[in-house]
């Protein structure tokens, strides 16, 4: 049963019934209420025409003998004297409210259950007059050897002699009570079918809307169990939310095969960097342990720092890679400047400091002076005679530029530089050129931190960073 219920088909199809259902239910019923109390409504006033139109006879002196009483089984009509005497009664009328209309009991307008409007009773009516409100009230009468209920009118009137007399005139309430239940019967049997028909459909709609969320699902399972990234989601192309979702999931597929090709190709390039100093660094070792006196010391010292080195980058992009945030700190960048210049005693050649503008940014002062060792690094490798670094503040930026008299980045080649492992002179060796992770690293620590880096000109780094 839960798995049936699971299904979204069978949800949506119970969930607009049962909403369908309870509408038509109260619908229905407002809609009983309102025909039977316009139909009691009708019956009341019918009632009361019948009552006054006899009232009106015995007000302008017409003998009780010779009232012209309505048909007794469509408006039953008894006129009662004051003491509770029958005047006149309708063809085949036997009774009222079970009581024979021969029998003495007090007038219809004093008996209980009787309207609400008996607050005009004590007025007195003169005579030849007829009471201006009539009370209605529900009841029985028997015409002929048929009992039924009716709603009856009782007005009062007086004769031209001052005598007072009580109409009591009453309306079937078959007509009422036919219509009603007619209306109930119809609901009853269309109810039923109409739910079935918004089942059907909305099922059948569900269904129709929900099939190329299928065939997403399909394909996902495909791609998850032959692992290969390069196939694609159907895009049903309906501009709604599932040619969204689509969309969204060839992007998500987009980028995760990007990211899977990209450690593929860190991996291999990782692997292929760590290959050549190792191997340097074995065949030193070696040939010292055989022929100590042509052990290359200095040699395996640089390889070591070179492994060592090539290890710190890879832990650190490793770290970004996953996710992993810079401390919220305060960092001053010209104090960072002058601090990494001031060590910087055996450069090739001289860093030139410029303007050092007092900005501060949020983040990591380890991984900001990373960047800044690696630019400068960069820089120290392409320049002729001049490194130049400064620091000012651009608006809600911080900017931090370091350039050199170098032959310059190519502008076709100005993105590529900052991919892992990208190094654009391919005849420099490695020892002098690096691994290719500086530039690399130092845009993903800029990302980080909420900024950029990127070549403006020639040989002009700049990193921007939000101000503090």
């Amino acid at each position: 049963m839960r798995r049936v219920f699971g299904k979204v088909r069978v949800r949506a199809a119970v969930g607009a019934s049962l909403v369908v259902a309870v509408a038509l239910v109260a619908a229905g019923t407002a809609l009983l209420l309102v025909l039977k109390n316009n139909l009691v409504g009708q019956a009341d006033l019918q009632a009361e025409n019948a009552a006054r139109e006899v009232a009106t006879q015995i007000a302008t002196g017409k003998p009780y003998e010779k009232l012209d009483l309505p048909d007794g089984a469509d408006r039953p009509v008894v006129v009662l004297a004051e003491d509770g005497r029958v005047l006149a009664a309708g063809e085949d009328v036997r009774a009222v409210d079970g009581k024979a209309v021969t029998d003495r009991h007090p007038p219809a307008a004093r008996q209980p259950g009787g309207s609400d409007d008996d607050d005009d009773d004590d007025r007195e009516i003169k005579p030849g007059e007829v009471e201006d409100r009539a009370r209605h009230s529900g009841g029985t009468a028997t015409v002929g050897d048929r009992t039924a209920d009716y709603r009856f009118a009782t007005v009062e009137a007086k004769d031209t002699q001052g005598d007072k007399a009580v109409v009591r005139a009453g309306s079937p309430l078959s007509a009422e009570r036919e219509a009603v239940g007619s209306v109930r019967t119809a609901m009853l049997i269309g109810l039923p079918c109409l739910l079935l028909v918004v089942a059907g459909v909305t099922w059948l709609v569900t269904r129709r809307a929900l099939r190329p969320v299928e065939g997403i699902r399909g394909e996902m399972a495909a791609i998850t169990a032959s692992t290969d990234l390069s196939r694609r989601v159907p895009e049903p192309g309906s501009r709604d939310e599932i040619d969204r979702l689509a969309r969204t999931t060839n992007e998500t597929l987009g980028a995760l095969q990007a990211s899977v090709e990209r450690q593929r190709r860190f991996v291999a390039d990782a692997s292929h960097e760590l290959r050549s100093p190792i191997a340097s660094l074995r065949t030193q070792l070696e040939v010292g342990i055989a022929h100590p006196e042509l052990l290359d010391a200095e040699g395996a010292v640089a390889d070591a720092v070179r492994l060592q080195n090539l290890a710190a980058d890879l832990l650190l992009l490793a770290r970004l890679d996953a996710g992993e945030r810079p401390a919220d700190t305060r960092v001053d960048l010209a104090a960072l400047v002058r601090e990494d210049v001031s060590q910087r005693v055996g450069d090739r050649v001289a860093v030139r400091v410029g303007d050092l503008a007092g900005v501060e940014v949020a983040g990591s002062r380890s991984q900001l002076g990373r960047v800044l060792g690696n630019l400068l690094d960069n820089a120290q490798r392409h320049a002729c005679d001049s490194v130049r670094t400064s620091v000012v503040r651009e608006g809600e930026w911080a900017v931090l530029r370091v350039e050199d008299d170098g032959p310059g980045v190519p502008p076709q080649e100005r993105e590529r530089i900052f991919e892992r492992f990208v190094r654009l002179d391919d005849a420099r060796s490695r020892d002098d050129g690096g691994a290719g992770l500086g530039l690399a690293i130092a845009r993903d620590v800029a990302e980080r931190h909420g900024g950029t880096l990127a070549v403006r000109e020639g040989s002009v780094f700049e990193l921007r960073l939000p101000a503090a």
